[in-house]
C-alpha cells in the first residue's frame, strides 16, 4: 500500500505544522525544526550498529538486523509513543533524514497499529533543511532591513516587542547579546537557530512585509553566529537611534540582568543553587571582558560586584548592583558603542526617545 507523502515545505512551515522526527536522538540534537518532537525509530546505538552492518553486508542485512533490534516490547513502546503523538497532532507529519526507509517503516507501523495514514515528508529532514537555506537567501534579497540602535540598556528589545514587522534576534538566539547575556539553559544549536530564523523571515515575507526592523547586533550573539548574508545586509541597512538617559538605562539593565535573570535561575535550579550559579555567571562575564576593561577598571568593578553580592546575601536587597551597572555602562559600554556608532553615522536616519522612535518605525515599516 502506498501511504501519503507531502512536499509542500512552505505550507508546513507557515502553518507551524507539528512534526514527528524519527531520526536517532544524536541527529535531532544536531539540528531540527521548531515544532518537531523526537520519537526515534532507532536509538543512537541501534543507528550505529545497523550502520556498520550496512557497510559490511549491504541494505538487506541491515534491515534484517534493524527488525531484530526493534521488535517485541521495544517496538510496542516506540509505536505507542507515535500513537500518542498522532492522537495529539492529527494534522501533523513525520520525517526521517532523507524521507527513506526509516520514515516508511514508521509510517507502515503506525498504519498497522492505528489504521491512520499519517503522511511522511518527501526528502525528509535534508530536503526541508535545504529548502530553508535557499529560502532564507532568497528572502534576504527581498528585504529592506531597518536597524534599531542605541546604547546598552536603552530598551531596544522592549520597543522591538511593540512592533509587528520585526524579527527579535535575541529571542531566536536565546541570548541577551552581551557578555552578561546568557540564560540558565544553553543556546539552541546553530542549525536550530538558522532554521527558526529562516521560518520567521519566511512568515514576514509571506505577509508582504518587506521592511523589517532588527536590533543592531554584532556578527555573533552569544556563541552563535548570524548568517553571512544577513550580516552583509545589516551592514548596509539604515539606523534608527533610540535615545535614553543613563538612569533609565541602569534601571532597564537592573531589571533584566538582576531581577529577571536571578528569578530565572532560581526557578530552574532552586533558591540557593540558582543564586550561586547566577552570581558566579556575573563574575565569569567580567572575566570575559577583563582584558578590554584593563586591570584597574576590572578590579574596581569587581569590588562593586562583591559589595552588591555580599549585601544581597545578608539582606536579600539587590539595589547595590546599580553601582557596578552604572560604572560599567559609563566606563566600558558607552565609549565602545559611541566608537562603533561613529563609523555608521552616514546610515543614521532618525534619532529620538521611545515614543518618537516607535512612531517613526511604525510609520516606515
Amino acid at each position: 500500500m502506498d501511504l501519503p507523502q507531502l512536499n509542500n515545505y512552505r505550507n508546513l512551515f507557515l502553518n507551524d505544522t507539528k512534526m514527528l522526527d524519527v531520526r536517532a536522538p544524536v541527529e535531532f540534537v544536531q539540528g531540527a525544526f521548531p515544532y518537531s518532537a523526537n520519537y526515534p525509530l532507532m536509538s543512537d546505538d541501534d543507528r550505529h550498529i545497523i550502520g556498520l552492518r550496512y557497510k559490511e553486508a549491504g541494505q538487506e542485512a541491515a534491515i534484517k538486523l534493524g527488525h531484530e533490534r526493534v521488535s517485541g516490547e521495544i517496538k510496542e513502546n516506540r509505536v505507542g509513543k507515535w500513537r500518542q503523538f498522532i492522537t495529539h497532532n492529527p494534522e501533523g507529519v513525520l520525517y526521517c533524514f532523507r524521507g527513506g526507509l526509516r520514515s516508511r517503516i514508521t509510517q507502515q507501523w503506525i498504519y498497522e497499529a492505528t489504521g491512520v495514514e499519517y503522511p511522511r515528508i518527501e526528502g525528509g529532514y535534508k530536503a526541508m533543511r535545504r529548502y530553508l537555506i535557499d529560502e532564507f537567501e532568497a528572502s534576504i534579497k527581498q528585504q529592506q532591513f531597518i536597524l534599531l540602535s542605541g546604547r546598552t540598556g536603552a530598551g531596544k528589545t522592549i520597543l522591538l516587542d511593540k512592533l509587528s514587522r520585526k524579527i527579535d534576534l535575541e529571542k531566536i538566539y536565546y541570548h541577551r547579546g552581551s557578555a552578561f547575556g546568557s540564560h540558565v539553559t544553553p543556546q539552541p544549536s546553530q542549525i536550530d537557530i538558522e532554521n527558526q530564523l529562516s521560518i520567521t523571515l519566511l512568515k514576514q515575507c509571506n505577509q508582504n512585509n518587506n521592511q523589517i526592523v532588527l536590533e543592531d547586533e554584532g556578527a555573533n550573539i552569544g556563541s552563535r553566529r548570524l548568517p553571512e548574508s544577513l550580516i552583509l545586509s545589516m551592514k548596509q541597512a539604515p539606523l534608527v537611534f533610540l535615545d535614553s538617559n543613563l538612569e533609565e538605562r541602569v534601571e532597564n539593565i537592573f531589571h533584566e540582568y538582576i531581577t529577571v535573570s536571578l528569578n530565572e535561575y532560581q526557578t530552574s535550579l532552586g533558591n540557593n543553587p540558582g543564586f550561586d550559579t547566577w552570581s558566579n555567571n556575573l563574575y565569569s562575564a567580567f572575566e570575559k571582558i577583563k582584558r578590554r576593561l584593563g586591570g584597574q577598571r576590572y578590579s574596581h568593578l569587581v569590588s562593586l560586584l562583591n559589595k552588591a553580592i555580599k549585601h544581597q546575601t545578608s539582606t536579600d536587597e539587590s539595589n547595590y548592583h546599580k553601582a557596578w551597572i552604572e560604572a560599567l555602562l559609563v566606563q566600558y559600554y558607552d565609549p565602545m558603542y559611541d566608537y562603533q556608532l561613529a563609523k555608521k553615522a552616514d546610515r543614521l536616519v532618525f534619532k529620538g526617545e521611545k515614543s518618537q522612535v516607535e512612531d517613526y518605525l511604525k510609520a516606515n515599516t
